[in-house]
């Protein structure tokens, strides 16, 4: 039978979601705690990668098994580090997949305006003046476009940088500014690299006529520096709600 398991995870200890030799990783953790509490090598797949230092506030994976202990997220809590946690475990479809079913994507980006130790490993601080108006114009920029190879990492093994951008926008929650950002799917590295383009405009360094040139270009030397991990949030992932039914 197949799982989701619904998860989330602050990323600052972990090489990122997806498994890597000679890096731990948060798919590495979960499967050695499930394969350990199930006596059976069990194997996650994921609903897409996270990098290095990136933070998950909902994630999911899937798993085949037989019939599950009712106490299983209990157990996994207890099991898992303090940095990881299960939320729910939801019997699909057996060919529910949690990465090529998903719908849609939601991340937000942290940006503090002056310092803050609360937000030392989990915001991007910024000390000078932004301008959030130019930044929300630039974001409404990116809905204009599906072509975003200008902000996918270099090297990269995708077929297609075509991505469906629903909304993208900042907004300030006293000296915290949050950009939120939902897609379809999203390219390696692109949130970041998008950030800091956006970064770009509200410190006056660019302007919207040349948001539109970077695009236009395809080309990731233009397009601005990728900010930190530690600012970087996966908030939610959409699904049909034959495989899992989601509220909000």
């Amino acid at each position: 039978m197949r799982y989701f398991i619904a998860f989330s995870y602050f990323g600052k200890s972990y090489h990122g979601w997806q498994n890597q030799p000679n890096a731990l990783t948060v798919q590495e953790v979960m499967e050695g705690a499930l394969s350990k509490l199930l006596r059976q090598s069990i194997a996650l797949v994921g609903a897409g990668r996270t990098d290095a230092g990136v933070h998950a506030k909902q994630m999911f994976a899937h798993f085949d098994f037989g019939e599950l202990p009712e106490d299983l997220v209990f157990r996994l809590n207890a099991f898992l580090p303090e940095d990881i946690a299960v939320q729910e475990i939801y019997r699909t479809p057996d060919h529910a997949h949690a990465r090529f079913d998903a719908l849609e994507r939601t991340y937000e980006y942290w940006v503090i305006s002056k310092k803050d130790p609360f937000y030392k490993e989990a915001a991007h601080y910024i000390k000078h003046p932004l301008n959030v108006g130019e930044m929300n114009k630039a974001a409404a920029v990116l809905l204009d476009y599906e072509d975003f190879e200008c902000f996918s990492k270099s090297n990269t093994d995708v077929k297609t940088y075509l991505c469906k951008i629903k909304n993208a926008g900042w907004e300030k929650r006293n000296h915290k500014m949050v950009f939120t950002i939902t897609a379809d799917r999203f390219l390696r590295n692109m949130v970041r690299a998008v950030v800091g383009t956006l970064l770009d405009v509200g410190l006056g360094k660019s302007g919207l006529e040349e948001m539109r040139a970077i695009i236009e270009s395809k080309d990731r030397s233009r397009a601005g520096v990728s900010v930190p991990a530690k600012g970087l949030y996966l908030t939610q992932v959409v699904y049909p709600d034959n495989i899992i039914e989601q509220n909000g």
